[in-house]
This record gives structure tokens, sequence and C-alpha cells, in this order.
């Protein structure tokens, strides 16, 4: 967090960067269908699918060649890349061979993890790994939220609170196998994990890929996306309703989860960079373990500057070329794991220096 600069050479780098979607959920949610569908989609040309186990998704019969030992072409042009060593040699090697015109070109990955994998360690492992960093950017986060067992799995597992808590999108499946009354309370559950996403149904993987895409910070020019990237509601929610159900879950009444925790501060007065970036190194050195995710703009003496981490880890800050609406307060989201509202509060009114936090 201690360094940080005004972005003055006119060139944007996120928007040069292959935009990475994660794509989770606890076992048996539904990922496998949902690849199995997704990478026959015509739209899929460009798109590296990087999954566990290539034959559990049965595609064999639309491969068209080997590209490599690993990679995989199907007829679409879709490449679907199954995991052998770890996920930053598999990305390493991706972007060797598609510079060295090994694989056909690719303009966006899209990965599964494995129902039991916390996403945390995958994020981080784009913002801490300096190569992966240059050339892929995270997208976003989209978790599967099985509608039979979540509520089970929810109470039980912490992989599946972290799944939701870490998700940027989350749909819910096999909603066609419960009462409407249940995935409603389902999706008021989960509104009390992550207050911030936008909470979707799906059926059968039924998805189409654009579903997918465009959940994070895809350049340093803002935009409204920006702010629902940050998640903050805007008058085109006001709309969302019955399947669609975008942030329909964020407007439910959940009951508040016993150990994820939802933040929201605001700050009306500037920061200068060194007292914010001293909070926040305090912060994640006294409770890391336990900041599931952080997202923000903060004012930095005038300019808007996003910020985002998971855990110990942070992504470098970005400076946008303009403030995204008239509102210019610093605003921060975080989601942590038994940490006291008013502990994090009173840290960035007394090391940041700004006074009382709304």
């Amino acid at each position: 967090m201690s360094e940080w600069s005004a972005n003055s050479s006119g060139r944007d780098a996120l928007a040069g960067k292959i935009p990475v979607t994660l794509i989770t959920g606890f076992l048996g949610a539904g990922k496998t269908t949902l690849i199995s569908k997704l990478v026959r989609h015509p739209e899929m040309d460009r798109v590296a699918v990087v999954i566990n186990e290539i034959g559990e998704i049965g595609i064999d019969n639309d491969l068209v060649k080997m590209s490599t030992e690993s990679v995989s072409l199907l007829a679409n042009g879709c490449l679907c890349c199954s995991v052998r060593t770890d996920l930053q040699d598999t990305l390493r090697e991706l972007f060797g061979d598609r510079r060295a015109g090994v694989i056909p070109d690719f303009d966006r990955v899209i990965i599964e993890t494995t129902g039991l994998a916390d996403p945390g360690p995958v994020i981080q492992t784009l913002s801490s790994d300096t190569m992966l960093g240059a050339h892929y950017r995270l997208d976003g986060v989209v978790t599967l939220v099985d509608a039979v067992n979540a509520r089970d799995q929810l109470a039980q597992q912490p992989e599946a609170q972290q799944q939701i808590a870490l998700a940027d999108r989350i749909f819910i499946t096999k909603s066609d196998l419960v009462p409407a009354a249940s995935v409603d309370e389902l999706m008021a559950e989960i509104a009390a994990v992550n207050t911030r996403a936008d909470i979707r149904r799906c059926t059968q993987g039924e998805l189409h890929p654009r579903d997918l895409i465009g959940l994070g910070l895809q350049s340093e020019r803002a935009s409204p996306d920006t702010l629902r990237f940050l998640g903050e509601l805007d008058s085109r929610d006001d709309k969302a309703t019955g399947e669609e159900g975008g942030y329909l879950a964020a407007r439910l009444p959940g009951r508040h989860h016993p150990s994820v925790r939802n933040l929201s501060l605001r700050f009306e007065a500037p920061f200068t960079w060194p007292a914010f970036s001293a909070a926040m190194e305090l912060l994640i050195s006294l409770r890391g373990q336990d900041m599931l995710r952080v997202k923000g703009i903060v004012n930095v003496e005038g300019r808007p500057v996003v910020v985002q981490g998971v855990g110990h880890v942070f992504h470098p800050p970005v400076t946008l070329d303009r403030w995204p609406s008239e509102d210019q307060g610093s605003r921060i989201v975080f989601i942590t794991r038994n940490i006291d509202a008013d502990k994090i509060k009173a840290l960035f009114q007394v090391v940041g220096g700004l006074g009382s936090a709304a």
C-alpha cells in the first residue's frame, strides 16, 4: 500500500491486460455443468478456460487438435487448459504460448476452481505475482450457490462462506428443485454474508458468457460501471425483479451471519496517501487473515483512487481520470470475519487523522 502516483502518462494500463474471471462454488453447485455448456458457446472463440481436469466436462468430441500437451482446442476456437502444475505456472505458460504463436490468440481467461477451494489465494496470486500482474487483471469472482444444500453448507463449511463473501456476482443453481420461498430465504442469507454481490438465478448451467464478464475495474477512465464494480446501487437496479434478481438480495432483510460481517465506511475529508496507507497497513498487519475482501474509492488529496484487496494482499491502487459521480467522499467496503466494526472505524479515525467516520 506504500506506493501510489497519479497517472500522467495517458496510457490506460488496465485496458491492456487480459481479464480473468474466477468461477467458484461449493461441491455440487453446478460448475461442471456450467463449464461444459459454456465452452461450446460461439462467443467463447477467444477465451481460454482453465479447469482442474479436462476429461470431467465431456468435451472430447468437440476437440479439433491438441495444441500442446495440456491445452485443447475446441471447434469454436475456445481453449481448454488443465491445471497440471500450479495456477501461476499455467497462466505463465498460456501467456508465453500465446505470444509465441504456439496456441491461438485469446483475450480472456476463465478459471474454474475446485469445490473446496478458497478463492482468496487465487485472487492474491494475480496481485502478488509480478509477471502475472503485468499481463492479467482480475475481472471478477462468480460464485455458484446450490439452492438445495447451500444453507447447511454455509452453516458448516468455511469455504462456502468464503466463496460467497468474495463474489462479485452470485448465481443460485437448482432453484427449480426447491420452493420459491426457500430460494428467497437463501437469498436473504447470502445477503447477510455479502451485501454487495449481484445475485441472480441459473438453471441447468444456462448462462450467456456475457453474464460472467465486465464485473471488475476495466479502465482507469471513470464510468457508471466503476460504481457498480464498487458495489454501489444505481437507478438501473430498481428495475431488477424476479428471475433476473440483480442486487435483489442486497435489499432483502437477511439475518446477520455469525462470523462474516460487512462494514461500509465513509469519510468526507480527503486523505493523504501516507495516512490512508498507514491505516490500511496497520489493519492488515493486525487482522489480515480476517480481511476477506476490501473495495473502495478513496479521495486522495482530491483525486479518486480505487483500492481493493484480499487478505494480506492488495492490488496496486488505480487512479481514475475523474470522479465517476458528483460524490467525492471516500467510501470503503470491508468484508471481514470476526472483526468489530468499531475497531476499524477507530483505527481510521486515529491513524488516518480524519475524525469521525460515517
